[in-house]
C-alpha cells in the first residue's frame, strides 16, 4: 500500500497484536472486493438494526429476557456472517467495516444500559468506553497518514466474544432465584476477563499505530535530508 504522502508501506499487522507463528495470513482490508449486496453484509446490517431495539428493551420495559435473546441472536449472526463470507467467498471491504462496528455498538450500548440500571460498576464502563475513544483517535491518526483501519484478529474477537457472553449473564444475574445465583460468578468472570483482553487489544492497536507514525516520520525526515 502507499501512504498519502507517497511513501511505500507494507500491509499493517493486525490491530490487536501480532499473530503467533503458524497462524493463517491476515488479508489486508484494502485487498478485499468492493461488494455491497452480499448475504454476510445483510446479516451485519440486521445486527446494526437490532441495536436500538435492544436498548429499548433494556431501558423501556426492562424486558431482560427478550434483550438477552436479541443479544444471543446478534452473537450467532456475528459468527455466521464470518463463516458465510468464507464459505461463499463473499468477503468485502464493507463487511470488514460493518462487522467490528456492530460489535462495538452492542458493547457500548449494553454498557450504557447496564450502567444506567446500576448493574455494572463505573470502572468497567470507563475502561471499555475509554478504550473506544482512544481507538477512535488512533483511527483518525491512521487516516491522516493514508492508512485504512488495521485488521482485527483473534485477540480482539476473543475479548468481544467474552463480553457478549458476559452481558446476558449480568442481566440474568440481576434477577432472583437459583439461576441468578448460579450464573452470577460466571458472568463476572467473563466480564473481568473480557474487559482485560479488550483493553489489552486496544493497547496493541495503539502500539502498532505509534510504530506506523514513527516509520512515516522517519521516512519523511530521510527524504527531507536527501
Amino acid at each position: 500500500m502507499t501512504s498519502s504522502n507517497g511513501s511505500s508501506a507494507t500491509a499493517p499487522v493486525p490491530p490487536d497484536g501480532p499473530l503467533p507463528a503458524g497462524s493463517p495470513p491476515v488479508t489486508d482490508r484494502e485487498d478485499l472486493p468492493d461488494r455491497v449486496w452480499t448475504l454476510p453484509n445483510a446479516l451485519s446490517v440486521l445486527r446494526l438494526l437490532g441495536v436500538p431495539f435492544f436498548l429499548w428493551l433494556l431501558l423501556g420495559p426492562e424486558a431482560d429476557g427478550w434483550a438477552v435473546a436479541v443479544l444471543m441472536v446478534s452473537g450467532f449472526t456475528d459468527w455466521l456472517d464470518g463463516k458465510l463470507a468464507r464459505w461463499l467467498d463473499q468477503s468485502s471491504k464493507l463487511g470488514a467495516l460493518l462487522d467490528p462496528a456492530a460489535d462495538r455498538l452492542y458493547i457500548v450500548s449494553t454498557l450504557i444500559a447496564l450502567a444506567l440500571r446500576d448493574i455494572v460498576p463505573v470502572w468497567v464502563v470507563a475502561l471499555l468506553v475509554g478504550r473506544e475513544v482512544v481507538l477512535g483517535i488512533a483511527l483518525l491518526v491512521l487516516r491522516h497518514y493514508g492508512y485504512p483501519p488495521l485488521q482485527v484478529h483473534y485477540l480482539g474477537k476473543a475479548a468481544t466474544l467474552l463480553l457478549l457472553y458476559a452481558f446476558p449473564g449480568l442481566l440474568l444475574a440481576d434477577g432472583s432465584g437459583w439461576l441468578a445465583t448460579a450464573i452470577e460468578p460466571f458472568a463476572w468472570a467473563f466480564t473481568i476477563w473480557g474487559t482485560a483482553l479488550y483493553v489489552l487489544a486496544g493497547l496493541f492497536y495503539v502500539i502498532q499505530v505509534a510504530g506506523i507514525v514513527r516509520a512515516e516520520r522517519a521516512g519523511t525526515l530521510s527524504r527531507t535530508a536527501r
